[in-house]
């Protein structure tokens, strides 16, 4: 059972590994919350849900709502109690889910404290992130909302306070988790001795992101797991009428980012794409943006990995799925992060010369939007260097390599 927590783009990339571990002769759940059932029943899978709903603006999913993006690392301790706050009742439903039966539980990065669930279920478990969070010398933790650098130790001692801050906030909860299941209460040097011997597999490019030479063994970079697609799918015709009708456009969106301004982030959308002189696809996603003109059209859904390599450029927030989709497609990305691991992957993908830098949503205006699309969009490098990462990504196989990595250690 895959525990996949999290908005849309921290579920699809399960499918994909979810088939093909179905494919390798598993029998697979995954467990998310519901309004994700339909993506997951549709490739086949058996959908678990967990009580939660990703949309609330009161959800941690929804924590960087415009206005009140989480800026940076001082917020990281807010964003974990909001966190906190709906962790019991996640994972009572993970419990629950497991409870229809399991073998092995793969845990994504948002349900690590699961693993309690599993030991006390006397299940083994392992993590499947789609970010990295342990400690390295070699980048900073992403999920604190920094996207550079802080020199060897500052990296290190970011990533080993990260996980401290971490323990303590959760330490009340781990204790009544443990205690519910007749475990024996564990200190903070054996909880943390608990998760040093835990093996985790990470859903991202190795030739995006190497591996730390100072990661313990049991952490592998295995390379993207991605979103299950079903064959006969075709666009919808006035999406398809569009594309033909002219030049490649621009992408715009936010994916799973419930925005309370969407009104006037539709406005400069439009009014940036104009000053850069393009046509534009808008995903309306959940913040519900909504722009009417000529040039430009807004689409509900549509696979990035059928539309991203008709765009001249996509502007996205950065989020782990859509920065891959991006990655895989070859086009040059316009990052406009919100928070979490988000200026994490915008960095990345700016140090790679595939994307222009990063313009944080809270500073965004039509001017600056509309300078990084003409940028991307005109400056040759963005593009060839895209079209070579996009060659590296092709040449591996995630979803292979996890399946390798989960046989070795559950056989």
């Amino acid at each position: 059972m895959i525990a996949a927590v999290g908005t849309r783009g921290d579920v699809a990339p399960y499918t994909g590994l979810g088939v093909a571990l179905r494919e390798a002769g598993h029998e697979v759940a995954i467990a998310a919350y519901q309004p994700f059932e339909d993506l997951v029943s549709a490739c086949g899978i058996e959908f678990r849900g967990l009580p939660g709903d990703p949309r609330a603006a009161g959800s941690w999913t929804q924590s960087g709502q415009a206005g009140r993006a989480w800026s940076g690392p001082f917020e990281f301790p807010r964003l974990l109690r909001a966190i906190a706050a709906e962790t019991r009742e996640l994972l009572d439903g993970i419990h629950a889910a497991a409870q229809r039966g399991v073998d092995l539980m793969l845990l994504s990065m948002p349900a690590v404290l699961a693993i309690h669930v599993a030991d006390g279920m006397r299940v083994p478990s392992m993590g499947v992130f789609l970010q990295p969070v342990f400690p390295t010398r070699e980048f900073p933790p992403s999920v604190i909302a920094v996207g550079r650098s802080m020199g060897r130790w500052g990296n290190l001692a970011a990533g080993r306070l990260t996980i401290d801050m971490m323990g303590r906030l959760f330490n009340g909860l781990i204790k009544d988790i443990r205690a519910d299941f007749g475990l024996p209460r564990l200190s903070a040097r054996e909880l943390r001795s608990r998760m040093e011997n835990w093996p985790v597999l990470h859903g991202y490019s190795p030739s995006v992101l190497p591996r730390p030479a100072d990661w313990r063994t049991e952490l592998e970079v295995v390379g993207y797991w991605w979103p299950w697609r079903a064959k006969n799918w075709t666009p919808p015709d006035r999406l398809a009428d569009f594309l033909d009708s002219g030049p490649a456009p621009v992408y715009v969106g936010f994916g799973s980012r419930n925005l309370d301004n969407s009104a006037e982030l539709s406005a400069l959308v439009l009014a940036a794409l104009r000053e850069a002189g393009v046509r534009g696809v808008i995903q309306a996603g959940w913040a519900e943006l909504s722009v009417v003109a000529d040039d430009v059209i807004t689409i509900d859904e549509a696979p990035h990995d059928w539309l991203f390599p008709r765009m001249a450029a996509v502007a996205h927030h950065a989020g782990a799925g859509t920065a891959a989709a991006a990655l895989r497609a070859g086009v040059p990305t316009i990052p406009m992060p919100v928070l979490a691991d988000q200026p994490f992957w915008a960095a990345r993908m700016s140090a790679m010369g595939v994307a222009t830098p990063a313009i944080p949503l809270k500073r965004m205006s039509v001017d600056s939007l509309a300078a990084a699309i003409k940028a991307a969009v005109s400056n040759r490098a963005y593009r060839d260097n895209a079209v070579a990462a996009s060659r590296a990504i092709a040449a591996e196989d995630g979803a292979a390599r996890a399946i390798d990595a989960i046989t070795r250690r559950h056989h």
